[in-house]
């Protein structure tokens, strides 16, 4: 691979930090003011105006759905390898990504809709995904089972004539929360006396069909990421045309196993970029501070953390984009082992180096003066999302030894699992 980015990418490079300096990094502040305002007022599931007042000047700067692979749906599109970078700068201001419409879960939702669904479904979901005038939410995670093992989920979805009727409970439903969202995929049983991984489908739910109830809110580490929100939602005798299955019944794993990929990568992506900004913020500060006569930036242990912050972020990079690359040029399913380890290092390389970030801020990286308390949350939550830690060793080391067994590699499929 070509480790050099093409002009193109150069120049979007360019453009979007030419934009981060404009608009995202100046309007920090206000974004989480007016969600603070909305929470006072009583109501914090309230989309912030500042995100709807920076779309059109970012479809205007030619920076719009850039996620998404080049099609007649979305011209604007590149690959794998092409996004990387200009997703790492997303990274380093955690809610920029959606005024790009390039957030999660939207843009799994919008690459499973372009893949996988009809032309009636896609005109009438993700033409206004596209457009970013409504969100979406994945409902997959059930809080009944250990969902790192996607064969538990038990959520039915069975047939009635040219209906079908959803029952279950499911939670982690990333994006929820938000009153744009106004579709749902779920992930459920259609099968269940069918081969393993033939039992499970996917199935497209309006968000306002009847029977379904949102619960609660849950919380991460305190944070309720309003308005975007991770609801517990119930679906009780949920009924929705037969059409809205996608590729039909029991093609449930083939399907995710398309998804998963592209947003466990993307993932990785922001964590570089929310890494390189925890190492700026660090060595501002320690440069800022003396203590014991001398500035921190000056004391070794500093400066050995800092080296170790640079050459840790610089091998989760090439890593990410080997996998891009991959990916791009041979296939999720080829580049499954690159998607498993570079979804290990990346989150675990940022909670490293936001820690040491707040342990050079002192009491004042815990508070919210600044972000890094809230960035680890986050991080320590991707340990987990999209499939925790141990799956992907696990897979990882299958497809090791699997070099040195009569197993064949092509056997062993990627973890299907958003995990908590």
């Amino acid at each position: 691979m070509q480790f050099e980015y093409t002009p193109k990418v150069k120049e979007m490079q360019a453009r979007l930090l030419a934009f981060f300096d404009k608009h995202i990094y100046p309007n920090e502040k206000r974004f989480y003011a007016e969600i603070q305002a909305n929470r006072q007022a009583g109501n914090a599931w309230v989309p912030t105006k500042v995100i709807e007042e920076l779309k059109p000047l970012a479809r205007e700067a030619g920076l719009w759905n850039l996620f998404l692979p080049h099609s007649k749906r979305a011209p604007e599109g590149l690959s794998n390898l092409e996004y990387a970078p200009l997703c790492e700068i997303m990274g380093r201001v955690p809610w920029s990504a959606e005024v790009f419409n390039c957030a999660a879960p939207d843009t799994g939702n919008m690459e499973t809709l372009e893949r996988y669904a009809s032309e009636e479904l896609k005109d009438k979901w993700l033409e206004p995904l596209l457009r970013g005038e409504i969100r979406s939410a994945f409902l997959m995670t059930e809080p009944a089972v250990a969902s790192s093992d996607a064969t538990n989920i038990c959520c039915s979805i069975q047939r009635d004539g040219d209906e079908y009727v959803i029952n279950g409970t499911k939670w982690w439903s990333s994006g929820a929360g938000d009153p744009r969202c106004q579709v749902y995929i779920v992930m459920g049983k259609t099968s269940p006396d069918a081969g393993r991984h033939e039992q499970q489908s996917m199935i497209v739910v309006p968000a306002d069909t009847p029977g379904i109830t949102i619960k609660r809110f849950l919380p991460v580490f305190g944070y309720d990421d309003a308005p975007h929100g991770h609801m517990e939602i119930e679906l009780k005798d949920v009924r929705v045309p037969a059409a809205n299955i996608l590729l039909g019944e029991g093609r449930g794993f083939e399907i995710a196993q398309g998804r998963l990929g592209p947003g466990r990568i993307h993932h990785c992506m922001r964590s570089i970029g929310v890494a390189e900004r925890a190492l700026e913020l660090l060595c501002k500060r320690a440069l800022s501070r003396v203590a014991f006569g001398k500035p921190v930036a000056s004391q070794g242990v500093t400066r050995e953390r800092i080296a170790e912050a640079r050459c840790e972020i610089e091998m989760a990079r090439l890593l990410t984009l080997k996998a891009a690359y991959m990916m791009d040029t041979a296939g999720n399913k080829v580049a499954k082992a690159e998607i498993a380890m570079i979804k290990v290092v990346a989150p675990n390389m940022a909670l490293k180096v936001i820690d040491w970030a707040i342990q050079v801020h002192g009491a004042a990286g815990v508070s919210d003066d600044f972000p890094l308390a809230s960035w680890w949350a986050h991080q320590r939550t991707l340990r987990l999302a999209d499939g925790p830690d141990e799956v992907h060793r696990n897979a990882i080391a299958k497809l090791e030894l699997a070099k040195h067994m009569s197993l064949n590699p092509d056997d062993i499929s990627m973890p299907v699992t958003r995990g908590f």
